[in-house]
């Protein structure tokens, strides 16, 4: 049961990160009325909740075995 909550959570993490990455460097403009747009802290915040997202991951993968 931890290794699915933790691999659902690490990819939702990630993918959220992704996001913020993508929203604070410019390249991704949606929602359109987003504070995030262009703005670079929120790309260095997205940098650490994708490498936090990656990590569980990868602790989910060994807690299973």
């Amino acid at each position: 049961m931890l290794r699915i909550a933790l691999t659902i959570i690490g990819i939702a993490a990630l993918l959220m990160g992704l996001l913020w990455i993508g929203q604070g460097t410019g390249y991704v403009r949606w929602p359109e009325s987003s504070f995030m747009i262009d703005a670079s802290e929120w790309s260095t915040r997205g940098l650490m909740l994708a490498i936090a997202g990656a990590a569980m991951i990868l602790i989910a993968r060994r807690v299973g075995r």
